[in-house]
C-alpha cells in the first residue's frame, strides 16, 4: 500500500470498522502517501489487523471520550514525518479525481504558500447519493504539519489552521455501510452531545463574545424557538434547497438527519434546561 510519492501523513481514527477500513485504504492507495496511521480503540472485529496487513501503522489507544481529544493526541504523539496531514474517518474516502488533483498540486509547487485545504463533502445515505439540500459543504481536511488542531468540543469539531486556507477543487465521500438501526443509535448519542455543546455555548461569555464560524451558525440557529427550528431546517433543506430532487434517498436523508435528529437535539436541550 505504501510507496511514498506524496509528502503527506494520513490519520484515521477507528473502532470496529471492518465494513469500512479496507475500502478506505484501498481508495487511498493511489495517493501514495508517506504514512498512514490508524489510531484504533482496541477493535474486536479484526479491523485493526486488516489495517496493519494493508500497510498502515496501527496504534491502539483507549477512547478519551471526545473525537477531538483523540485526534489531537495523535497529532502530538505519533511519529509524523509528512509535511502535510490528511484527516479521514474510516467510512470516508477521497474521490479518484481528487487524488489526481492532489498529486498534481503537490508536485507542481502550487501549494507553496498555502497552509490548509478544504475539500467538498459528498454523502451517500442508505445506498443513495445526496446531491441537493446539503451540498456545497466544505471541510478543512488537509493542513501543514504543526499548523492545525481540532477544536476541543463535544460535537462538530473542525480543524483550526494558522495561515492561508484555500478551497481545493476536490471532494471526499461520507459513505457509511452500517445498518439504519446503527445509524439511529449513533445519532441518539450525537443528540445528547450536541445538546450539551449548545447549552454550554450560551453559558460561555467568551465563546459568545468571540464565536468561531461554527459557533456563529449555532447561535443563529439556537436563537429560534425550540422544535420550530427543526421543522424550519427540514423545510429549507428539502423544499428550498431542492432535497426532493434526490427522490427516496433525499427524503430519507433530510427527514432523518434534518428533522428527526434536530428534533432529538431539542428534546435533549429541554431535559438539560429543566434539570437545571
Amino acid at each position: 500500500l505504501l510507496t511514498p510519492m506524496i509528502n503527506i501523513s494520513v490519520i484515521i481514527l477507528q473502532k470496529n470498522e471492518a465494513l469500512h477500513i479496507k475500502r478506505c485504504l484501498e481508495k487511498l492507495a493511489p495517493l501514495e502517501p508517506r504514512q498512514i496511521f490508524v489510531v484504533d480503540c482496541f477493535s474486536t472485529d479484526g479491523s485493526d489487523k486488516t489495517a496493519a496487513e494493508m500497510g498502515a501503522a496501527v496504534v491502539q489507544r483507549e477512547w478519551p471520550g471526545l473525537y477531538a481529544k483523540q485526534f489531537n493526541w495523535a497529532l502530538d504523539n505519533l511519529p509524523i514525518e509528512g509535511e502535510w496531514i490528511l484527516r479521514l474517518d474510516a467510512d470516508e474516502y477521497l474521490t479518484p479525481e481528487t487524488i489526481e488533483r492532489l498529486k498534481a498540486a503537490f508536485s507542481d509547487g502550487s501549494l507553496r504558500d498555502v497552509d490548509g485545504l478544504t475539500l467538498e463533502l459528498k454523502r451517500k445515505f442508505l445506498g443513495g447519493e445526496i446531491h441537493y439540500g446539503t451540498n456545497g459543504i466544505r471541510l478543512l481536511r488537509i493542513w501543514r504539519k504543526g499548523r492545525g488542531r481540532l477544536e476541543d468540543r463535544a460535537m462538530d469539531e473542525h480543524a483550526i489552521v494558522e495561515g492561508v486556507v484555500v478551497d481545493f477543487e476536490g471532494a471526499f465521500f461520507d459513505d457509511n455501510l452500517n445498518s439504519f438501526d446503527w445509524w439511529q443509535d449513533k445519532h441518539r448519542g450525537y443528540a445528547k452531545r450536541e445538546a450539551i455543546d449548545a447549552v454550554s455555548l450560551f453559558n460561555d461569555p467568551q465563546r459568545l463574545a468571540n464565536p468561531s464560524a461554527t459557533d456563529r451558525k449555532k447561535i443563529r440557529y439556537y436563537k429560534l424557538p425550540r422544535y420550530f427550528r427543526a421543522v424550519a431546517y427540514f423545510c429549507i433543506r428539502y423544499f428550498l434547497k431542492r432535497g426532493f430532487l434526490d427522490g427516496r434517498a433525499g427524503w430519507r436523508w433530510h427527514f432523518w438527519q434534518g428533522l428527526w435528529y434536530r428534533w432529538l437535539v431539542d428534546r435533549e436541550i429541554g431535559k438539560l434546561v429543566i434539570s437545571r
